[in-house]
């Protein structure tokens, strides 16, 4: 069965392609839909932050059982099963009438991704055995990864033009009905493990010390965050996360194998993973509202001008992996880190210079990133025997989702702090509500209350504090990502001299 897999590799690949790509929309589709979706059925601030972080939550935090669990039962099979849910969470998403049937949507949405991500990658370690070919396969896919996140709101843009707000969600259904097509005609039922142990109180415990970890993040970086949920959320997704190490310690073989580790390329590139993600939705988070709220664009021009970090990405990840076997997994990453580093310090010092001029930062964003995501991925899933793929493809979806919301907290902090610092006002605006100081979408809904003289004050104030905001998250990232290359750098450097003295 693996020979027919094999046998069809391309096609396969082009498969796994096509899901993750609706996956990876999934997340960001919902940043231009949300205000329409919004007003359609009335939903309260709460229920807004729900229906956009729903997704990610419960998605993040099943990857480890789910991982897996299709190893044990057949990467297949839970492929098919995840195909099966998305494809009815998306008619249930697209035809919602509350808040509440939305949010249950989504939820229906990231149980399907949950299966379907690890099974991408699994499929793809099986069927691809030559090292060239599966390092330049793990391209395509990291690009489609890095790339897809940019594609969303763009895609979401189009669809708004034309049709309601649902259609971001209906345009899944016809996709995954092709797909599970063509994966039973060209993939075959492959093997189960069944010597493989899915214990289900450990991935429950795995499920919900990560939702209380990533929780609590998510509540920190929100505008006005609840300390007391944020601190019940930590300490929560703590306890329960050591009892699932606990618990995950005393299992033959372990539901995670964190032995895995102690390989220099595999903890290089989940090292690599998080670094990464934290400074790619990062700076995307304070990018997308610069180029909306600072430069007036809609948002499907906004999206349009982030097409040449994504086509950066989609380009430039499969060229990586065609040659990673070359230069090698960890070199590329830690050359990774500073090439996109060195694409937000340009974005920062050319913000006032026309779109094009700041493309090019965009385009080394893009680039360093499809480099850096294909030599991770590529890393972790090349220390991974093919019958434990799910669980190490698991690890890595975990490592991209935690450095994601972590790059949303820290890098937004950062905004926020900065904005209010530099959000200096004259004498006759200083009896302005206080919230103009906390954000610059408060300030111009107060801009639009005022005499037009003071507005157009208030709003120059604004964006001059939020392109301060911006210069410091660019910086911030790009000098984040130079000490995260040096500190790997000097990891595996370590690991490599401690494995020598072990050989000697």
């Amino acid at each position: 069965m693996d020979q027919q897999l094999r046998s069809h590799r391309w096609i396969v690949l082009g498969l796994i392609s096509a899901a993750l790509f609706l996956i990876i929309v999934d997340l960001t589709v919902l940043y231009t839909a949300l205000p329409r979706l919004t007003i359609a059925l009335s939903a309260s601030a709460s229920e807004k932050l729900w229906i956009l972080n729903a997704y990610s939550l419960v998605a993040a935090s099943l990857l480890p059982g789910v991982g897996t669990l299709g190893d044990r039962i057949g990467t297949r099979r839970i492929f098919l099963i995840g195909l099966a849910i998305f494809g009815a969470a998306s008619l249930l998403a697209a035809y919602s009438t509350t808040p509440a049937m939305l949010i249950g949507g989504r939820v229906g949405l990231a149980i399907g991704a949950a299966a379907m991500m690890p099974a991408t990658l699994a499929l793809l370690r099986i069927a691809f055995d030559d090292p060239d070919e599966r390092s330049f396969a793990i391209g395509i896919w990291a690009s489609i990864a890095s790339g897809g996140a940019a594609v969303g709101p763009l895609l979401g843009g189009l669809l708004l033009e034309y049709f309601w707000w649902g259609s971001v969600f209906l345009i899944n259904v016809p996709l995954i009905v092709i797909i599970f097509a063509l994966t039973l005609r060209y993939i075959p039922p492959l093997e189960p493990h069944p010597e493989t142990r899915w214990d289900l109180l450990a991935s429950i415990l795995a499920m919900l010390g990560l939702l209380g970890l990533i929780y609590a993040i998510k509540e920190l970086s929100r505008r006005e965050p609840s300390l007391s949920a944020f601190a019940i959320a930590l300490l929560g997704g703590m306890l329960f996360l050591g009892l699932f190490i606990r618990r995950n310690g005393r299992m033959d073989p372990p539901l995670i194998d964190f032995a895995l580790f102690r390989e220099k390329d595999f903890s290089a590139g989940v090292a690599g993973a998080v670094s990464l993600s934290i400074a790619l939705l990062g700076v995307q988070l304070v990018l997308s509202q610069r180029l909306q709220l600072v430069l007036d664009q809609t948002p499907l021009e906004a999206g349009l001008s982030l097409v040449p970090l994504s086509a950066a990405a989609f380009i430039v990840g499969p060229i990586a992996g065609r040659y990673l076997q070359r230069v090698g997994s960890t070199r590329a990453i830690v050359l990774s880190l500073p090439l996109t580093g060195a694409g937000t310090f340009l974005s920062a010092y050319s913000m006032d210079a026309p779109l094009p001029v700041q493309f090019i930062g965009f385009v080394l964003i893009g680039a360093g990133i499809g480099i850096g995501m294909t030599a991770a991925s590529s890393a972790i899933m090349s220390n991974a025997l093919p019958e434990r793929a799910g669980m190490a493809a698991s690890i890595e979806e975990v490592s991209y989702e935690l450095g994601g919301t972590l790059g949303v907290a820290l890098m937004g902090s950062a905004m926020s702090v900065a904005y209010t610092a530099a959000m200096i006002l004259p004498a006759d605006l200083d009896r302005l509500p206080i919230t103009v100081r906390d954000s610059l979408d408060e300030a111009l809904l107060v801009a639009e209350t005022l005499p037009e003289d003071k507005a157009a004050q208030l709003v120059s104030i604004g964006k001059a504090a939020f392109d301060y905001a911006y210069l410091v998250v660019n910086v911030t990232a790009g000098a984040f990502l130079v000490i995260a290359a040096a500190a790997i750098h000097l990891l595996a450097s370590s690991k490599r001299r401690r494995e020598r003295e072990r050989s000697a």
